[in-house]
C-alpha cells in the first residue's frame, strides 16, 4: 500500500515540505470518538491524540481532526502517536449541529464521493434526497444517488420510484441495488476509482453497512436487521470509520443521521434546485419571494405544471432554514464579541485600581 492509495495527492506533498513537516509521519484519521482517534499510515494502524498545543489553540470544533484528514504525527509508543498538524481539507461535507445554535458539525473530510442511499421499502423520500444533495453540493462533493433494497419491491414499483427521482432531480447518477442479491452492486463497484474517497450518507437502516461489506468482500461493519416495532434501523454504526477496499478506494460508513440541518448551503442549494435558481432570473422583482409577488416566473411555472410544487415547497423550506441558521450565527457572534468587550472592560478596570 502507497500514501496515495489512501488518497495522498501531490498537494498535500508540497504543503508537508513548505510547512516543515517532513519531519513527521503522514497519515489520515480513519476513526474518531471522543477525541479519540485512529490514524492509518502505509505500515499500520495508531491510536492517536492531539498535541496540547493543538488542543489550546482551537477556537471551534472544526479545528480539531476528523474522519478523513491527513495528519501530521510522531510515534510514542509501539501503537500510539501524537498529532501535531492538521493538513488543509481539500473538501468538508458536514451539517448544522443538532441541538446547537449557530454551530456546524464535520461529517468527514476530504471526500471526492457522496453515495446517497435510500431504502425503497420504507425510507424512500425524495426531499431528504434533495438535502443531502444540497450538502454534497455545498461540500463541493460529487453525488451518486443509491436506491437500496430493490429485493423487497416490485420491479414496476421500482420503475415508478425511479422515475419520481429523475423527474426531481437531474443529471445525477442513479443505482438501484441489492445487497441480498447483489444485484447491481458490481455496476456500483465499477464506479469506485483508487485513491478516491466516498461518504456512505443516510438514515439508520437503510443499508449502509451492509453495502460496505459488500463492496469489501469480507464483514467488516456489524449489522442488523429494522426494529419491527418501530420499523426502524438500529444504530449499529456507532461513530464515524474510514475503510480501505482491497481493489482500491476509500469509503467512510457513518451512524444514520435523522436530522440533516443544513448549514451555510447558499450554493448547495443553487445548484440543488437549478430549474428555480435559473427562473428566478426572469421574476419581474429583483427582490422577489417567490411567494405572492405578479409576474413571479417560479409561481408561473409551478401554475403551468412545469416545477413541481413539492419541490418548491422543499426549496423553500431549506431556504428559510438557511436564513434562520444564518441568523443565529450572526447572534452567536455578536454575543462573543460583546462578551471579549466584557472581558476586556473587566481586566481594564482591574488593572486601574492597583493603581
Amino acid at each position: 500500500m502507497t500514501l496515495e492509495d489512501l488518497g495522498y495527492t501531490t498537494s498535500l506533498e508540497n504543503y508537508r515540505t513548505e510547512n516543515n513537516l517532513s519531519s513527521f509521519e503522514v497519515g489520515r484519521v480513519i476513526s474518531e470518538h471522543k477525541e479519540r482517534y485512529i490514524v492509518k499510515t502505509i505500515s499500520k494502524e495508531y491510536e492517536a491524540e492531539i498535541i496540547g498545543h493543538l488542543r489550546f489553540t482551537a477556537q471551534e470544533r472544526s479545528d480539531f481532526p476528523a474522519v478523513g484528514d491527513w495528519v501530521a504525527i510522531s510515534e510514542y509508543d509501539d501503537d500510539k502517536v501524537l498529532i501535531h498538524h492538521v493538513f488543509p481539507r481539500k473538501t468538508i461535507i458536514e451539517r448544522q449541529a443538532v441541538g446547537k445554535h449557530g454551530e456546524k458539525q464535520i461529517i468527514a473530510t476530504n471526500i471526492d464521493y457522496g453515495f446517497l442511499v435510500q431504502a425503497v421499502d420504507r425510507d424512500f423520500n425524495i426531499n431528504r434526497l434533495e438535502r443531502y444533495l444540497t450538502i454534497c453540493h455545498t461540500s463541493h462533493v460529487e453525488p451518486i444517488i443509491i436506491l437500496n433494497k430493490i429485493d423487497l419491491i416490485e420491479k414496476g414499483t421500482l420503475e415508478d420510484l425511479e422515475k419520481q427521482v429523475k423527474e426531481r432531480i437531474e443529471n445525477i447518477p442513479l443505482i438501484s441495488i441489492s445487497n441480498e442479491t447483489q444485484l447491481g452492486i458490481d455496476k456500483l463497484r465499477g464506479l469506485i476509482e483508487k485513491g478516491k474517497t466516498y461518504c456512505l450518507l443516510g438514515s439508520s437502516g437503510v443499508g449502509k453497512s451492509s453495502l460496505l461489506n459488500n463492496l469489501a468482500g469480507e464483514d467488516l461493519m456489524k449489522t442488523n436487521l429494522i426494529s419491527e416495532s418501530t420499523n426502524r434501523g438500529r444504530h449499529i454504526t456507532s461513530h464515524r470509520e474510514m475503510m480501505v477496499l482491497k481493489d482500491g478506494g476509500i469509503v467512510i460508513d457513518n451512524p444514520g443521521m435523522r436530522e440533516i440541518g443544513i448549514a451555510d448551503a447558499e450554493v448547495g442549494l443553487e445548484i440543488t434546485f437549478e430549474r428555480i435558481t435559473n427562473l428566478s432570473k426572469q421574476c419581474k422583482f429583483k427582490d422577489c419571494t417567490h411567494t405572492v409577488e405578479l409576474d413571479c416566473a417560479i409561481l408561473d411555472a409551478i401554475e403551468k405544471g412545469e416545477i413541481d410544487s413539492n419541490l418548491y415547497q422543499n426549496y423553500q423550506k431549506m431556504v428559510r432554514e438557511r436564513e434562520h441558521y444564518e441568523a443565529t450565527v450572526a447572534e452567536k457572534r455578536k454575543k462573543d464579541k460583546d462578551f471579549g468587550k466584557m472581558i476586556k472592560h473587566f481586566k481594564k478596570s482591574r488593572k486601574s485600581n492597583k493603581y
